[in-house]
């Protein structure tokens, strides 16, 4: 099961809070924070819509673009092993490292 909901090209990440017997969720992936809430599965999802709404009418009414997708552009550092290891896969598998990377990340974080 995952505690996730998607709309319009956002997601956010859902829990349960037991003490006050309600659902809640943010949205995930910007810098904004937009949070939602409610006691029902449905109203939940319907608190979701509005605040994707609300936020994307907010940015639009103050003249700020609002954050939403990826560049795709992707920077970390690795030990010298790892980056090593990782170039040997991807050229034994006939890709190049960053094809390689892309659909181990992908695979990953399905």
């Amino acid at each position: 099961m995952t505690n996730t909901m998607t709309y319009k090209g956002y997601a956010a990440r859902i829990e349960y809070d037991d003490e006050d017997g309600i659902f809640t969720g943010r949205i995930a992936g910007i810098r904004d924070g937009v949070g939602f809430h409610a006691d029902t599965v449905e109203g939940l999802r319907e608190a979701f819509h509005e605040a994707v709404d609300d936020y994307i009418d907010t940015c639009v009414r103050i003249g700020k673009e609002p954050q939403k997708t990826y560049s795709g552009q992707v920077m970390f550092r690795v030990s010298p092993e790892v980056h090593r290891k990782a170039a040997l896969a991807a050229e034994l598998s006939g890709k190049s490292l960053n094809q390689w990377a892309e659909e181990v990340l992908d695979r990953a974080a399905s």
